[in-house]
């Protein structure tokens, strides 16, 4: 099966278990040779600044205590392997069916990094796309890849005015 048929799950464990829940997870696919219903195995964390004895220092924590993410084929034998890991207490969705992230979800939560390119640079002319504003040309003046965000500088009236616009709702001038 493609790589393209399996979604992200969320899979809920006990607290603290996070990590030795997702090592085991990749344990059983690679021992049961089941490599073509898994991907990506993730524990989503943050680097945070904490002050502790007057003491600066970076660390790493869990956006989601007590949740691993699992990129899978949903499958009877997937589903097994995932729910007999120790630590593991069930998949996220009603009764005991799980339910996939839906690809909004998947964005919002920054699961997946997407590369986005771009054919336009700060300062060339561009025109809007999609939005209230399209039609109308304006001048790159920040490209935000991160957010997938593009700052546009529009004329409207006479006057300058500023727009932040996702990437894919501007298009370069031919």
């Amino acid at each position: 099966m493609s790589d393209s048929a399996m979604r992200w799950y969320v899979v809920h464990t006990y607290s603290g278990y996070e990590n030795k829940v997702a090592t085991n997870i990749e344990k059983a696919v690679e021992n049961r040779k089941l490599h073509d219903l898994f991907g990506e195995v993730k524990v989503p964390t943050q680097t945070v600044t904490e002050i502790k004895d007057n003491k600066k220092r970076e660390v790493e924590r869990k956006i989601f205590p007590g949740y691993v993410l699992v990129k899978m084929i949903m499958t009877d034998d997937s589903w097994y392997v995932v729910r007999n890991i120790r630590g593991v207490t069930g998949f996220v969705g009603p009764g005991s069916k799980p339910v996939p992230l839906t690809e909004e979800e998947v964005q919002r939560l920054g699961v997946e990094q997407r590369n986005i390119e771009v054919n336009f640079a700060v300062g060339d002319s561009v025109r809007v796309s999609g939005g209230y504003l399209e039609g109308f040309i304006g001048t790159v003046d920040e490209i935000d890849l991160q957010d997938a965000l593009v700052r546009v500088t529009v004329s409207m009236m006479g006057k300058d005015v500023p727009v932040e616009l996702e990437l894919d709702q501007v298009e370069t001038l031919n």
